[in-house]
């Protein structure tokens, strides 16, 4: 029935308004409950786009009449107070854990990472490290773990990305004030603003720390832009992967060390530590020194503590990629650190080499991580094959099936990424609290009871949405970047909505082979313009400012979406983030990955399709070897490796094309006259059977736990 709207609203009605608006903007846990979205939208539509979406931005141009107007209006406030009093009920409700585990383990896990991608409104990120980790924590406040996560305040975030008119990146690095952030400065119970003193090399660095609020999980952001700090340590806390070798050896002591002591300073029971990759492995060293100092413990009874309290995630399955400094350098900032552990110069670089005594060795935060952590795992069953034969050599003797490095295969946070509407069929068609039971196979087995022709015209529509969305982006890219012999007018004309779509999204490496599409162009033109059965494909992503290699296949990609054969099939959409990748992962039919096997770790962007009927079109890499079934998308290859040859780039590209003319492309308009594809439709619903009940972090945090987390914080 609908609420009539009263023509007044008293002050205490128009107070109790903004508190709960504030209540709601102050919690990220709104980042994965679309419905506040509205709330906010309607106070300032404008304000709120020009933002990301930004809750606290928003909320501040709510005008004292524009209050009065929302305070008086009965169908805004029964929506803000379900949603008011549902997050109260979400904060104060007994938790999976709490149910299943009560109070039998003491103390809380400590999750340390470089970036966290919660929501784009918080460029706090800048790929699938941070996307991994952001859909963790969520998970974790689902679940009610006792659990807490220590990351950096980065104030210019990681890059905005613009593409010129001559098609290369560009970087901008815009501003994230605290004041636009749902964060609080941490203070002491006295109400002291905590300042922390971190020794680096000479130097002292005072570093504060902000409070944001996941849901039930407090995310600490360390943040050195201080009056009392030099110009250069003002700056570490800048930009992400930002500076040279000697800033990223500071920005991870700050991470490490300086996370350690604000969880001490806070008094925090911490009885196990998370390591999401080696960027942290600084804070076991400061561990063991204070034990050693605090509670007077040997080294070698102090490392064993730490050791069996600490687990390691690896993240990065080629030795390149794994973070690493000059024994030099090390030597600047942790040259009384021998002593104080009360070993060598020689030992305690040995803790941090793969080969202990080759002085050849940089080193290595991974080595250091996997020494100081009981247990440590990849992030997929194939990664973590990989890592055990990277990293036997620290365990010599030991057959690679015997190297104690496990795997824990991602997932995505479903909530976050699930589009509204196919939400609400999940609701009709799996329950109510089908998120309760998500990691369960029998919740999904009850989309076979999808109507075929709703299931369809439902990702049409979510399809047409992605298409109005990418004409809208583009079209902003014309109007700042205009291109020679394109017009706004053009904007209108890009893509069909009836078209067999494919999406590919993820950071611009060289590895992950954007442009192998294109290894034959003629040959791609000629199916993406078949007049009977078109085909389309949408590219977004960044490459590192620094990554010259990236940053010329970004250009490359673009000078062929701007050839006439191929403008209106082929879309590059700037500056990727989590608002565009929602719009792709719910609209594409197709979600594209052809990387070097075996050079990627998961790949959690191509889970996220399935939630919608996406089918995945990728090399058996990654995750894909763990979900592919035969009957839910397609493999390219048999999964053979990259052997670094051209033959082997146009081997992949041959089996692609092969794929797309001979299966993906007949199958997808193989339709009755006015019904749909029933054989693709059939995949769609296979894919979704499959896929989110095993590759979602739910699962993948209840994991951490029974294997990683409650064998460590029984140690403790």
């Amino acid at each position: 029935m609908a609420r009539k709207a009263r023509t007044t609203a008293s002050a205490a009605q128009t107070t109790d308004l903004r508190n709960k608006l504030t209540t709601i903007a102050a919690n990220l846990w709104w980042s994965w409950n679309p419905r506040t979205g509205s709330l906010f939208e309607r106070i300032d539509a404008k304000a709120y786009h020009a933002s990301d979406r930004n809750p606290i931005i928003t909320l501040r141009k709510l005008s004292p009449a524009k209050a009065r107007t929302l305070a008086a209006d009965r169908e805004y406030t029964y929506q803000l107070n379900q949603l008011h009093a549902q997050l109260k009920q979400y904060l104060r409700e007994k938790t999976w854990y709490a149910t299943k585990y009560g109070r039998s383990v003491k103390g809380v896990t400590a999750y340390f990472c470089m970036e966290y991608a919660v929501h784009e409104s918080l460029p706090l990120y800048a790929g699938g490290l941070g996307v991994l980790a952001g859909d963790h924590l969520k998970s974790a406040s689902d679940l009610g773990l006792p659990f807490v996560a220590v990351g950096i305040y980065w104030k210019k975030g990681y890059t905005r990305q613009h593409i010129d008119q001559f098609g290369k990146q560009q970087d901008a690095y815009p501003i994230l004030r605290p004041m636009d952030a749902p964060i609080v400065e941490v203070k002491n119970k006295a109400g002291k603003t905590i300042r922390l003193r971190i020794p680096m090399g000479k130097d002292t660095v005072v570093a504060k720390a902000w409070r944001m609020d996941v849901g039930r999980v407090p995310l600490y952001l360390l943040d050195t832009d201080l009056p009392e700090n030099k110009p250069a340590d003002r700056k570490l806390t800048h930009v992400l992967y930002s500076g040279d070798r000697d800033t990223r050896i500071r920005q991870e002591i700050l991470l490490g060390i300086g996370g350690w002591r604000l969880l001490r300073a806070l008094n925090i029971n911490v009885t196990c530590c998370h390591l999401n990759e080696g960027h942290a492995a600084f804070l076991s060293l400061e561990r063991i020194a204070e034990r050693m100092s605090g509670k007077k413990e040997t080294l070698g009874r102090a490392t064993r503590y730490v050791t069996d309290t600490s687990a390691f995630t690896t993240h990065t399955p080629v030795p390149a990629g794994n973070e690493e400094f000059d024994p030099v350098l090390v030597d600047r900032y942790f040259k009384d650190w021998p002593a104080k552990l009360g070993m060598s110069h020689e030992e305690f670089h040995n803790l941090a080499r793969v080969k202990p005594g080759n002085v050849k060795e940089n080193f290595g935060m991974t080595p250091l991580a996997l020494r100081t952590s009981r247990r440590a795992n990849g992030v997929a069953a194939l990664h973590g094959q990989i890592a055990r034969g990277m990293w036997k050599a620290i365990w010599p003797g030991k057959p690679v099936s015997k190297v104690p490095i496990g795997h824990v295969t991602n997932g995505i946070h479903l909530a976050t990424w699930l589009h509204p509407r196919m939400a609400e069929t999940f609701e009709e068609f799996l329950g109510d609290d089908w998120d309760a039971r998500q990691d369960r196979v029998a919740t999904w087995a009850q989309c076979r009871h999808i109507p075929d022709d709703a299931l369809w015209a439902l990702h049409q529509d979510l399809k047409a949405d992605l298409i109005a969305y990418c004409r809208a982006r583009v079209k902003n890219q014309l109007r700042r970047a205009p291109v020679k012999g394109m017009t706004l007018a053009d904007a209108d004309t890009i893509l069909d909505p009836n078209a067999l779509t494919i999406g590919f999204a993820r950071r611009f490496a060289p590895y992950k082979r954007a442009t192998l599409c294109f290894t034959d162009a003629k040959r791609l033109a000629k199916i993406l313009n078949d007049s009977k059965r078109p085909v389309q494909i949408i590219f977004a992503g960044k490459a590192h400012p620094a990554d010259v290699p990236g940053k010329a296949i970004i250009a490359e990609l673009v000078k062929y979406a701007r050839m006439p054969k191929f403008r209106k099939r082929i879309v590059f959409l700037e500056d990727y983030e989590m608002d565009v990748a929602r719009h792709m992962v719910a609209g594409v039919d197709v979600w594209l990955n052809n990387p070097e096997r075996p050079r990627e770790a998961s790949g959690t962007s191509g889970m996220k399709p399935a939630l919608h009927g996406g089918l995945n079109l990728s090399i058996l890499d990654g995750w894909w070897p763990e979900g592919y079934n035969r009957r839910n998308g397609w493999a390219i290859g048999k999964g053979e490796n990259h052997n670094n040859t051209k033959a082997a780039d146009t081997r992949d590209a041959s089996n692609l094309y092969r794929l797309l003319e001979k299966e993906v492309v007949p199958l997808y308009y193989n339709r009755t006259k006015n019904g749909p594809p029933k054989e693709w439709v059939a995949r769609m619903k296979n894919a979704m059977m499959t896929i989110p009940p095993f590759f979602n972090t739910h699962r993948q945090v209840k994991e951490y736990l029974t294997k990683y987390y409650l064998p460590a914080m029984r140690k403790a």
